[in-house]
């Protein structure tokens, strides 16, 4: 009475063989951009002139630079001023943990005394 959703081994065959043309239409797919780029009956090295200036020669120096690189001077300056930069980081990030910790004991210290004297009512009582 019901629908059945049995299907006859001929359905599953089609099914499995649509579902695998499916699979192979798309695998293939994925791979069109590489198989478009291979020569077919021309030269490999056809091919390889549209990409020639995208990659530096490997014997070739780069050219020689317009600007000076710095002067010893100049160096030195930014040497002590990066220098300068980074003590001054390290001593307040120094002061802040410093900070911290006081506030904890502070705040330790306060609970003890809260504590003893809540002590001393309950005693006195």
């Amino acid at each position: 009475m019901g629908l059945g959703l049995d299907m006859s081994g001929r359905h599953q065959k089609g099914a499995l063989a649509g579902a695998a043309l499916l699979f192979m239409t798309l695998a293939l797919g994925g791979c069109s951009t590489s198989i478009a780029e291979i020569p077919i009956g021309g030269n490999a090295s056809d091919a390889r002139t549209n990409e020639a200036g995208a990659y530096l020669p490997v014997n070739e120096l780069p050219p020689a630079r317009e600007e000076a690189v710095m002067d010893p001077a100049e160096r030195a300056k930014v040497q002590k001023e990066l220098i300068a930069a980074r003590e001054h980081q390290a001593s307040a990030a120094k002061e802040q943990a410093q900070g911290k910790d006081q506030g904890k004991d502070q705040g330790n210290g306060q609970g003890k005394d809260q504590s003893q004297t809540q002590n001393q009512a309950q005693a006195a009582k």
